[in-house]
């Protein structure tokens, strides 16, 4: 893989940040796996993430209504340039974030710039919507809007197969794993009783969270079920 070369530090970069590219847009921080996530930057690979923002920066006088300063979303901002000196780039507060690749131009300089986005097609373009909502309500008022960053029922979901994950990597058995999960009065009741219900969710949780492990994660960002094969 080749190293990515970090343009701009607007917030402290992490201990143990490794800057790679695997390709173009591309997965461009291997993260210290001992951040809490709220400081985790990750920038995903546009073609993982569908809400990737193509933009070209433009040089513009201050005064230009339809111009940003870099400046002002600099405690968001983290760029990383590929080996060709292409930015990717993510805006995050740690709970939400904006993916941005730049076509050509800058998010690096003290002037103000003027974004134009790249959207194409009809499916293509209505993963872009959003994301430009979001982003243009971040430069008009400084802050993520919650009301653009709706709550996903399925997060519960998956943070009961990141401790079933967990569990199986610390050797616990499908036993243990379920007096976790259900309790171990319940357990006690019904692991050997005659239905076979307890120990059947359990099963399922085991195997879809060795799916998402083995790379069904990716399929998140695109709101596809995961398939432990994507490799994307």
């Amino acid at each position: 893989m080749s190293p990515g070369t970090p343009v701009r530090a607007p917030r402290r970069a992490a201990p143990g940040r490794q800057p790679t590219i695997p390709r173009n847009g591309g997965f461009t921080f291997a993260e210290c796996p001992d951040l809490a996530a709220p400081e985790a930057r990750i920038l995903w690979r546009a073609d993982v993430d569908p809400g990737t923002l193509t933009v070209i920066a433009t040089p513009t006088v201050g005064r230009d209504p339809d111009g940003v300063d870099p400046n002002a979303l600099s405690r968001w901002l983290t760029i990383v340039a590929d080996p060709g000196g292409v930015e990717h780039a993510v805006l995050s507060d740690g709970w939400h974030h904006i993916r941005l690749d730049l076509e050509a131009g800058t998010l690096t300089g003290d002037s103000p710039i003027v974004l134009s986005y790249r959207l194409r097609g009809i499916a293509s373009a209505v993963t872009k919507i959003l994301p430009l909502r979001r982003l243009l309500h971040l430069c008009r008022h400084h802050r993520f809007a919650a009301s653009l960053f709706p709550n996903d029922r399925r997060i519960e979901r998956w943070i009961e197969l990141l401790r079933v994950h967990d569990a199986l990597a610390d050797g616990a058995t499908q036993r243990e794993i379920a007096q976790a999960l259900f309790g171990a009065e319940r357990v006690a009741s019904e692991w050997s009783g005659p239905s076979d219900s307890l120990r059947s969710r359990t099963r399922r949780l085991i195997r879809d969270a060795t799916v998402m492990a083995q790379g069904g994660y990716r399929s998140l960002l695109r709101g596809a079920p995961p398939d432990p094969a994507d490799e994307s």
